[in-house]
């Protein structure tokens, strides 16, 4: 009987990479995050947009350069702010160059910390024999300008096993970009007056159980008008593809993780529940058949995006001089996720203290998703059926802080629906498990002072297809074919007393297919019919317009199709 436990990895040992590097003449330049596109090649780039700039000249303070890492000792720097460009500052923009040599290698996880504070989250390319890809990441760090204001400590750290079998060495430079605010010119978005992170000492927190959690006991200012959480949650080792998992009483038969395929982050303030962040199928280049991400990468798989919890409504609670605890928590968890946030401030700054509490909150401590199983064993041993797990959030929590502008009232309120169903068919000959999951947010958030209310609407999407066959072949080998649809939408609409102001719609996704070929001991001898795509596309009221798509096939860079990159993002 084939079984699929026994070739369905993350490894990277198992992707022997036989297409050569080849460069044709002519490449496309930057028009997308710092890359260069060059149709036949092998390395690995993304369709993500570039961070916009200012026109003013920045200044560009080196974190580390030309860094090697091949152990598991987290290196250190130190940052010095920038001399010629003093705060504030219009643009913040932090730059990641990485590469890995030839040779085999897991992917890995990759860490950057300014003092505590994490300042970039991802992971990396996995490289074959032949080829060791680079790659480009950046992100906006503007709202994160405390930070950057003082001299302190830094860390990077990904971790990296160098042997006799896994040779690839990672190497990594990073640096901040740092744009002047020109005279007379104003900050948008406003950057947080304050960065906290959860975990005092830079590194991510391991949580393997439900009653897990990343916590800190705070003293805050007593001025507080907003507050969020930024929250990475990555699933790692039983984790990883919690998505595959079903129930525990058919994970035995079925061949998967237990658990069911449902995760959710959970936020508390000082035990009372304050917030849900949905976890983002994040699919590594090791996972399932590293061939799929040669060499487009899967969805924010290189540069992970956090999700932002609006606490405001605790502001004036928060406010109240007492110190408050701050937890995490990953419903459903199975060892493990690694973990850290980030609370961020937005202070009055005409008032040194401020007044409020929560008038409303009827969030639960804890989903109650629901689980079907319709699992059919004939005589002959042979299994087909389906199982399913769905969950719905629906919620409301209101409160207000009374300062320099009056009261304000904010309402946070939401609907978070998930759904996870997988079509099993499994026999001595073959190996089926279909997977369609969706996470759907709807999220409002409404503020009202003395010159009226503001609203903004946040509509988001996380689908997620994985189709797996193993198959045999006409000459008793094995195939196992995957197929992947990744994406991630949102589109958010402010309004100002029922005036539309803004509206911004962005929507990246991501879809490759492969065919792993297995000789009947289960060695891996090839693949065959890999073809991938990614398509980044934005649009806003500002004129701001982005549309890309690449193309891959044979694990290649095949296609670019570029319509638009205008306006503000």
């Amino acid at each position: 009987m084939i079984k699929r436990s026994r070739i369905y990895t993350a490894s990277a040992g198992l992707a022997v990479l036989v297409v050569s590097f080849v460069i044709f003449s002519g490449s496309v330049q930057a028009f997308a995050a710092g890359q260069t596109y060059t149709i036949g090649s092998q390395d690995t780039v993304t369709a993500d947009p570039q961070v916009l700039r200012p026109s003013t000249t920045p200044c560009k303070v080196q974190l580390f350069d030309n860094l090697a890492f091949e152990d598991f000792n987290p290196k250190t720097f130190t940052y010095e702010p920038p001399a010629d460009c003093p705060g504030p500052w219009r643009k913040i923009v932090f730059e990641g160059n990485f590469s890995v040599t030839a040779g085999i290698q897991y992917d890995r996880t990759a860490n950057i910390w300014l003092g505590g504070t994490n300042i970039y989250f991802g992971t990396t390319a996995e490289p074959s024999p032949n080829f060791g890809p680079d790659w480009h990441v950046e992100s906006d760090l503007t709202e994160y300008a405390p930070l950057f204001l003082t001299s302190q400590a830094g860390q990077v750290d990904i971790g990296n096993l160098v042997n006799s079998q896994y040779t690839g060495i990672i190497y990594g430079s990073a640096d901040v970009e740092f744009y002047p605010l020109q005279q007379g010119a104003t900050q948008n978005p406003r950057p947080f007056d304050e960065v906290l992170p959860l975990s005092q000492n830079p590194g991510t927190v391991t949580l393997s159980s439900p009653t897990d959690t990343l916590s800190a006991t705070l003293s805050l200012p007593m001025n507080i008008q907003r507050a969020f959480l930024d929250i990475y949650a990555q699933s790692q080792n039983d984790d990883e593809f919690w998505y595959t998992c079903v129930p525990d009483d058919v994970s035995g038969e079925l061949e998967s993780c237990p658990g069911t395929a449902y995760r959710e982050t959970e936020v508390t303030i000082d035990g009372q529940p304050a917030g849900v962040a949905p976890v983002f199928p994040w699919i590594y280049t090791g996972g399932i058949d590293p061939y799929l991400w040669f060499p487009l990468p899967g969805v924010q798989t290189l540069n992970f995006v956090p999700y932002r919890v609006d606490l405001t409504p605790f502001a004036g609670l928060l406010s109240n001089g007492q110190q408050h605890t701050v937890s995490l928590s990953i419903y459903n968890v199975d060892n493990y996720f690694s973990t850290t946030a980030a609370l961020l401030l937005l202070l009055d700054q005409n008032a040194s203290q401020v007044t409020g509490g929560v008038t409303y909150n009827n969030l639960s401590a804890t989903p109650n998703p629901n689980v079907v199983e319709n699992i059919n064993v004939d005589g002959s041993g042979n299994i087909t059926g389906t199982v399913s797990v769905t969950s719905n959030r629906n919620f409301q929590i209101s409160g207000y802080v009374e300062g320099s502008a009056g009261k304000v009232t904010t309402t946070v309120a939401q609907n978070i629906t998930f759904s996870n169903s997988q079509n099993f068919n499994i026999t001595a000959a073959e190996y089926v498990q279909d997977i369609t999951q969706n996470t759907q947010i709807y999220s409002t958030t409404t503020i009202k002072d003395g010159s009226g209310k503001r609203v903004t609407s946040l509509s988001t999407r996380y689908p997620l297809t994985v189709d797996i066959s193993l198959t045999p072949t006409i000459d008793g080998d094995i195939a196992q074919t995957t197929t992947i649809h990744q994406e991630n939408h949102y589109q958010t609409t402010d309004t100002v007393n029922g005036k539309v102001t803004f509206t911004n719609q962005r929507n990246n996704a991501v879809g490759p297919t492969d065919t792993l070929l297995f000789d009947q001991n289960y060695n891996l001898i090839g693949n065959q019919g890999q073809a991938s795509f990614n398509h980044y596309f934005l649009n806003n009221s500002l004129g701001g317009c982005y549309n890309l798509t690449l193309n891959a096939a044979n694990n290649v860079l095949s296609a670019i199709n570029y319509t638009c990159n205008t306006g503000q993002f």
